[in-house]
């Protein structure tokens, strides 16, 4: 499984939530479409959306689940019961935020729980620390996700290589994910050290892309 991602792309197809692209039918057709196009693998979000996909593949599907929590800012499949739904709706991987943060459960124990249905660990994480601590829990693989959206701040404009790297180097294949907007910005980061690259909204987010071209047309000024 980690051997199909190797140098590869894995397409993202998250629509914008409630979006008008925010259908399980939407999101197998974005899926096929993205392996059409050459995607080696896809990160899929949410229950009903992975069993449409599963439905369509047998290509290497990394599953999650959102939820917006009151007692925690972790978003990312932070209950054991996701894990285990995402696994029964066929997920071959199961990202799981590997932050340290307040959170309802334990990144290990998720951990664990992903190993314990045959599955493979994707760490979601947002620093060099965070990855080793994933990989001392057992995760199989290491991603740049989360990197720029733990501190309140805004996150930067690019991709973050130095978290690439950093995650490469604990001997893990390391998945850049986060903001990987334009082609050479994915070969940049295979460059870096990773074992694969994971790209969404520049490929699925219709309102982002559309948003971006709207902005600088806009910006750009008329002719007298």
């Amino acid at each position: 499984m980690i051997d199909q991602l190797r140098g590869r792309l894995v397409v993202s197809c998250q629509p914008v939530t409630g979006g008008a692209m925010d259908h399980p039918e939407i999101v197998a057709a974005m899926a096929k479409a993205a392996l059409d196009g050459g995607a080696a693998g896809l990160r899929i979000e949410g229950i009903a959306n992975l069993r449409a996909v599963r439905a369509l593949t047998d290509a290497p599907i990394i599953g999650l689940v959102k939820r917006d929590l009151v007692d925690s800012p972790v978003r990312i499949t932070p209950f054991a019961q996701d894990v285990a739904d995402l696994a029964d709706a066929g997920a071959d991987i199961i990202a799981v935020d590997a932050t340290r943060r307040d959170r309802p459960e334990a990144v290990a124990t998720l951990i664990e729980v992903v190993r314990a249905t045959g599955r493979l660990a994707m760490a979601d994480c947002a620093t060099p620390e965070d990855g080793r601590a994933a990989a001392a829990a057992g995760a199989a693989l290491l991603g740049s996700t989360m990197s720029g959206y733990t501190d309140g701040e805004a996150p930067p404009e690019g991709p973050d290589l130095e978290l690439v790297t950093a995650l490469a180097s604990t001997g893990l294949p390391a998945i850049a994910e986060g903001r990987y907007h334009r082609p050479e910005q994915a070969a940049q980061a295979i460059a870096a050290g990773a074992h694969a690259v994971v790209v969404g909204s520049a490929i699925t987010r219709i309102e982002h892309v559309t948003g971006w071209f709207a902005e600088a047309v806009s910006g750009a000024g008329t002719r007298p």
